[in-house]
């Protein structure tokens, strides 16, 4: 089994087909790190692109998955090699999602009273009371 797992900010609103009775969820990721270019020695950014496939019947999260928003995403990796129009060969990374969670909005500081930042932010807490609820149950286990 192979997992893959990316944080990073979604360059495109979501879309949500029917594809034969199913519903599916595309979006697409981009991961940036800075790394120091060996022959200039100055900092750069690599970004990096996954396209995610969110196969569910939970479409509640889709209206948040907009342009810039800032998502943890897992699943499992597939890889598709295809020829471009000028005859050059390209693979492309496809995320077949399990798990997806809102972590913000890039632009919740500038947006503090849009609609859109307060259901990421309601995500996120929703997510961080869950895990506290988790670790009070342990605190209760007799060992």
């Amino acid at each position: 089994m192979i997992k893959l797992q990316v944080i990073g900010n979604l360059g495109r609103d979501c879309t949500v087909n029917n594809v034969n009775g199913r519903t599916v969820i595309n979006f697409s990721v981009a991961h940036t790190e800075r790394y120091r270019d060996s022959t200039t020695g100055e900092m750069k950014p690599r970004t990096t692109w996954v396209e995610c496939a969110y196969w569910t019947d939970k479409t509640a999260i889709a209206p948040y998955l907009k342009k810039g928003s800032l998502v943890y995403a897992e699943g499992n990796p597939d890889t598709r090699t295809y020829q471009t129009q000028d005859g050059n060969n390209k693979t492309s990374l496809t995320l077949r999602i399990q798990n997806v969670q809102l972590l913000g909005s890039r632009n919740n500081a500038e947006n503090a009273g849009d609609g859109n930042s307060t259901g990421n932010n309601d995500a996120s807490m929703n997510t961080q009371t869950h895990s506290s609820s988790t670790d009070e149950g342990a605190d209760d286990l007799p060992f």
